[in-house]
């Protein structure tokens, strides 16, 4: 079957909300693309200019990260209800670095995706390994423990509708970039174990993303793997560069 490519930039902790409704303006003509879903994640603080920025567009606009709880005593927090609200669709989970930096767990990460499919968002789920187990052998093992610990009791239908994101940890603004066989080889896997875990139909439909050091250059060579259905990119993200991206 064929899948709708999903292009998403990850903006990180970068942009003011002044800054960020001009990259929108900057990009808004550079990415059209009526064939691909356009993702814009941007820090909590931007999510209302960037909405508006991307009104009569076709441009949807994401979140890097929420809490469980839709409310409460969570200082600093962002809830799921809160981001629907202000016109969010897609959020992004389990990032690397909110796992290394932030300490999260699959656990949390599990909660968050159901959380995120309880509110009417759509989870982009992040796995990915680091160098030394690229190194060790053991990344298969790695990331199939990852996927099926974060989509602890999650419907074969919620699952159709999410976007999983590959990230090779040391290809993260390294510059470093699995090569298109690499991250095929890793994607196809993903697509095996939703496979094994809920049945061939769903993981005919689950998209899946490559995000590490893609961009205007290798973007292309990445996205005519066959399992390979967009990419999350980070810093490419910032530039005219992703409106070639999507256009890949």
């Amino acid at each position: 079957m064929s899948r709708r490519r999903i292009i998403a930039g990850n903006w990180k902790m970068n942009k003011t909300p002044g800054e960020a409704v001009a990259l929108c303006n900057e990009l808004k003509d550079l990415v059209k693309n009526d064939a691909v879903d356009v993702v814009y994640c941007v820090p909590a603080i931007d999510i209302v200019p960037v909405v508006e920025a991307v009104k009569g567009t076709n441009v949807h606009v994401g979140a890097e990260n929420f809490y469980i709880e839709d409310k409460g005593a969570f200082t600093g927090e962002i809830s799921a209800p809160m981001l629907k609200e202000a016109g969010v669709e897609y959020v992004i989970i389990g990032h690397s670095e909110r796992r290394d930096i932030f300490g999260e767990n699959d656990i949390l990460i599990n909660q968050k995706v159901k959380k995120a499919f309880a509110s009417g968002l759509t989870p982009i789920m992040c796995c990915g390994e680091s160098l030394a187990l690229r190194k060790a052998g053991t990344y298969k093992e790695w990331i199939a423990r990852q996927i099926k610990w974060d989509l602890t009791d999650v419907t074969a239908d919620q699952v159709k509708t999410l976007v999983i994101a590959y990230e090779p940890i040391w290809a993260i603004g390294t510059g470093e970039t699995a090569t298109a066989d690499q991250a095929e080889e890793v994607c196809k896997m993903i697509r095996e174990i939703i496979a094994d875990l809920y049945d061939q139909a769903t993981a005919d439909a689950v998209r899946i993303q490559y995000g590490g050091s893609m961009n205007a250059g290798n973007a292309a060579e990445l996205l005519s793997k066959p399992n390979i259905d967009g990419g999350l990119i980070g810093g490419a993200s910032l530039k005219p560069d992703f409106g070639k991206i999507v256009n890949a």
